[in-house]
């Protein structure tokens, strides 16, 4: 976002120095998770084309001075392209089959740019047609996060934070047994614990208050989160990946 900002003042002066960087990062994490040479390779392809695009972009709202709603969407939505293909091949290194999917191809979305809003039945179809033959077969689909597209392929973005978002919309969409959103802390706080040191976490709270909280400024969940799975009856856990084993 900061990189189409600038582009947009007109400087593009910054962009082979952006671009490389970004190279370095994304190579050097698919160096240390993906030994299968052939695998590497193929992610390692991926991940030049994506950054070209990401250049063009740039390149192109710098020449004309101009950002608009519909390609902030596209570039901001660059850096889920990049790591997703690094998670799925990491997943698979595991042992476990796994696909990299852009979500522009099953989340369907209004033409609203920068905070879309699904469309559930073209995504419930979109979903049965191409992830649920995957799951069938035992495959890991790892979806990016954050981006939809409306039916004719436009890209767009669900608004900050919505890869939670995203993670609701597709449970709800292939009528999963259950959603967990994996972050940083231990579930919903009673408190933000970095203001108040003794907040506890809330065992099971409902739909409509956890929706509250996320609305009234709770960073754990965006605030549309929960309103594609509470229709569906989805339980929805939140969990802490740097301490898995807690409830």
């Amino acid at each position: 976002v900061d990189a189409a900002q600038r582009a947009k003042a007109g400087q593009n002066d910054f962009l082979p120095g952006l671009i490389a960087d970004l190279r370095k990062q994304h190579t050097t994490t698919l160096d240390a998770l993906v030994a299968n040479p052939q695998r590497r390779a193929e992610i390692a392809g991926g991940l030049n084309i994506v950054l070209t695009e990401l250049e063009r972009l740039l390149q192109g709202t710098a020449l004309l001075s101009e950002l608009t709603p519909r390609a902030l969407d596209v570039i901001s939505g660059i850096g889920e392209r990049l790591s997703t293909p690094l998670l799925s091949g990491a997943i698979h290194e595991l042992g476990v089959p796994s696909v990299p999917v852009w979500a522009a191809e099953v989340i369907v979305t209004d033409r609203h740019h920068g905070s879309a809003e699904p469309l559930l039945p073209q995504t419930r179809e979109r979903c049965a047609k191409l992830l649920r033959p995957l799951i069938d077969q035992g495959v890991v689909p790892v979806v990016t996060g954050f981006i939809g597209a409306t039916e004719d392929g436009e890209q767009t973005t669900l608004g900050r934070g919505g890869s939670d978002y995203s993670a609701t919309i597709l449970g709800a969409a292939l009528d999963a047994h259950e959603t967990i959103i994996w972050t940083d802390v231990d579930g919903v706080k009673s408190a933000d614990p970095r203001i108040v040191p003794e907040a506890r976490t809330i065992p099971e709270i409902s739909y409509s208050e956890a929706a509250e909280l996320a609305y009234f400024g709770a960073k754990v969940l965006h605030p549309n989160t929960l309103r594609p799975v509470t229709a569906a009856g989805v339980p929805v856990w939140i969990k802490n990946s740097f301490a898995p084993e807690k409830p």
